[in-house]
């Protein structure tokens, strides 16, 4: 028993030593973040010829904050841009407000379009696609419906993209809890764990991929990439252009921008499918980062340590152990969620509860290796594929495999 519990504490000790370094790491890649958003904003601040830009925003029902998220792109303060609206049928419930603040906003030229069913296992790519097609001008905004934005945004992400060697633009983002204790609790891992993992990768390596909320693209970088198509199989279509115009030879900016994401009300089980979704597309696009993810969580690992320490007679040690990962994990919160992401859930309570919520994402890492690859979104069931394809079995008995 002495042995078992010897052991456990060397497992304790090696992950908080890899957790403190993770969290290192994530503090000079903020560092380098805020340094490189001040250079962005002293490059461009002068810069008055701006190109014209297409938002491209596929909508799906009535979701949480719709209006607001949406209404938000409408107030950009841009010389001249337009918005293509995209929904797979006709009676979608979001069409009417769409039209709604179309009517609001005469001056902005939009345009909306009904694409049907999709033929491609990712239905926001298939929109995606439809709509850089009839896209009028050659830099293309896409970002989900579930984003909210400020009235500088498009001046904040596209001059970047005035460089020929930048194929991509990419935003880091907060959550934005929108009612409920498991909004919140979302919410709050997106401003600090998903924002840790971005920083982190960008001071490391820089970014090699896009993420969701905002990807802006040139239709050269993207057409050289094989344009939307290309991504049509995966479940990570975000990750994956960024990642394939990246290794076309071009550079993928994080914009020193942030925007916010909204976390919709659901109950627990909601929350937990949602964030295993993510977990799982990460899990198969990138399997080797996403394994390595889980000796980043500090909680665990402290409480082994406080167990084990007990256990085998150095009852102190476990303390430090334990005392290290929670207080490392309230510094991450403020550092990372507050100081970095802008999100001010970040300064106030979840400080004391974050190493709760650095637990329940170590347990949702662990559950990402159990069971089958199976994820349901929207009315999509999706089985995952090696490299993070995926199989879509629709609501109306239709499925849609990888070419």
């Amino acid at each position: 028993m002495h042995l078992v519990a010897d052991i456990l504490l060397g497992v304790a000790v090696f992950g908080t030593l890899t957790s403190t370094i993770s969290f290192l790491l994530a503090i000079l890649g903020a560092i380098r973040f805020r340094h490189s958003a001040l250079e962005e904003q002293e490059a461009f601040k002068h810069l008055t010829n701006l190109p014209p830009v297409t938002v491209l925003k596929p909508v799906h029902g009535l979701e949480a904050r719709l209006r607001e998220n949406l209404e938000s792109f409408f107030r950009q303060d841009y010389p001249k841009f337009e918005i293509i609206f995209a929904a797979d049928e006709a009676d979608d419930a979001a069409l009417p407000l769409v039209r709604e603040l179309c009517a609001q906003f005469p001056n902005i030229p939009t345009q909306i379009m009904v694409t049907g069913k999709p033929p491609w296992p990712n239905a926001q790519n298939y929109c995606y696609h439809r709509m850089t097609d009839a896209a009028a001008y050659d830099i293309l905004v896409t970002s989900d419906s579930d984003v909210e934005v400020a009235r500088n945004y498009l001046r904040k992400v596209v001059p970047p993209l005035l460089d020929p060697k930048v194929g991509a633009v990419t935003c880091v983002f907060r959550g934005k809890g929108t009612g409920g204790i498991w909004s919140e609790v979302d919410a709050i891992g997106q401003s600090v764990e998903f924002t840790a993992g971005v920083v982190t990768a960008n001071f490391m390596e820089g970014m090699k991929f896009g993420l969701g909320p905002t990807i802006v693209v040139r239709k050269d970088s993207l057409a050289k990439v094989g344009g939307f198509a290309a991504a049509r199989e995966y479940l990570s279509n975000d990750f994956v252009i960024g990642n394939f115009i990246a290794k076309a030879g071009y550079r993928v900016v994080l914009s020193g921008h942030i925007v916010d994401h909204a976390s919709p009300p659901m109950t627990f089980k909601k929350m937990w499918e949602r964030q295993m979704r993510w977990a799982m597309g990460t899990r198969y696009s990138r399997p080797k980062g996403h394994f390595g993810s889980g000796l980043t969580f500090a909680t665990p690992y402290g409480i082994l340590g406080l167990i084990a320490g007990a256990a085998a007679g150095y009852p102190a040690l476990g303390v430090a152990l334990f005392a290290i990962a929670v207080l490392g994990r309230m510094v991450e919160c403020w550092a990372i969620g507050w100081w970095t992401a802008r999100d001010v859930a970040a300064r106030g309570v979840w400080v004391l509860l974050y190493p709760l919520r650095d637990l329940h994402g170590f347990i949702v890492w662990c559950a990402s290796y159990l069971g089958t690859p199976r994820r349901l979104w929207r009315d999509t069931n999706y089985v995952l594929l090696k490299g993070g394809r995926l199989v879509a079995k629709r609501a109306d008995g239709s499925v849609l495999t990888p070419c």
